[in-house]
């Protein structure tokens, strides 16, 4: 009987031990081959008006979500292949990397400023985009109309893992900075005044602004010599190492330049905000090598 219980406690280790190793085996997807087999996972945010935005009839729409598409469609164009199948996934700030990692999404188009470190993790292809970091006030706060209004003990909220809360941290640590799980919630916050600033990209800020009319307005961040605080440049996250996918995304976002579908989108998506957005240069990342 001791013998017959040593046994099954064998087998049903054994099996624990294969289906935990099953569970951890996801592999990061091709961009290439998922267009090739018909059906693509793309990642986005699902709470920013402008950007990425996922509807109540669950359609989508944005600046990210018509570039993916572009982008998916372009390749499968050039390749003579069907259009994909397109199936979206809502990729927080803090989860990008790890859902590219596990193979959970083919790429990502989701506000993703490229940095030195995620590009340690992932592989990037644009930057399609270029934007700079603002504020977003209340109109009946008065007392917030640059960068060093912020040092007088205001709250500022951001998004946990954002690049926009990072540098804060970094460079603004008298600031009480308050983080949040999405830019909506920091809105709400914002709304109900428990916060006095919400910080992250202008084209996010424009389309929250756009969104709730009248009720706040976008103030630039710019540093004492009058340069922005920063320059975002959006990338379209994939599988590291993956250069077939990466010059395949940076030919597509070319092509978009070029027929006039990125300044179209632009105007459709944020209209007469669309000023605070510059193309990228695809392929270019020599902006992580500077100091």
């Amino acid at each position: 009987m001791n013998l017959l219980r040593a046994c099954v406690t064998t087998v049903t280790a054994v099996a624990t031990l294969m289906s935990l190793a099953a569970c951890g085996s996801s592999e990061p997807r091709s961009v290439l081959s998922s267009i090739e087999a018909g059906k693509v996972i793309l990642g986005t945010k699902y709470d920013q008006p402008g950007l990425g935005l996922r509807h109540p009839d669950k359609s989508m729409s944005g600046i990210d979500v018509d570039i993916a598409t572009y982008v998916v469609n372009s390749i499968a164009d050039e390749h003579g292949w069907a259009h994909p199948e397109i199936t979206w996934r809502e990729t927080p700030s803090a989860q990008r990397e790890t859902l590219i990692k596990n193979g959970e999404v083919d790429m990502i188009t989701a506000t993703y400023s490229i940095n030195a470190n995620r590009a340690k993790a992932v592989s990037f292809g644009g930057p399609y985009l270029v934007t700079h970091q603002a504020l977003l006030v209340r109109n009946d706060d008065h007392s917030l109309d640059e960068l060093a209004d912020l040092a007088n003990g205001r709250k500022l909220c951001s998004v946990t893992g954002s690049t926009p809360a990072q540098k804060i941290k970094a460079e603004l640590p008298e600031v009480q900075l308050q983080e949040y799980d999405s830019y909506s919630s920091c809105v709400e916050a914002l709304h109900q005044k428990k916060v006095d600033a919400l910080t992250t990209d202008a084209t996010i800020l424009g389309g929250f602004a756009a969104q709730y009319e009248g009720e706040f307005r976008v103030v630039a961040m710019n540093k004492a010599d009058g340069k922005p605080f920063t320059n975002e440049r959006y990338g379209i996250g994939h599988a590291k190492g993956d250069s077939a996918s990466t010059e395949a995304i940076n030919k597509a976002l070319e092509k978009m330049y070029a027929d006039g579908s990125f300044d179209r989108i632009m105007t459709e998506n944020l209209g007469e905000d669309a000023k605070v957005v510059e193309q990228g240069k695809p392929g270019d990342l020599s902006f992580l090598d500077a100091k």
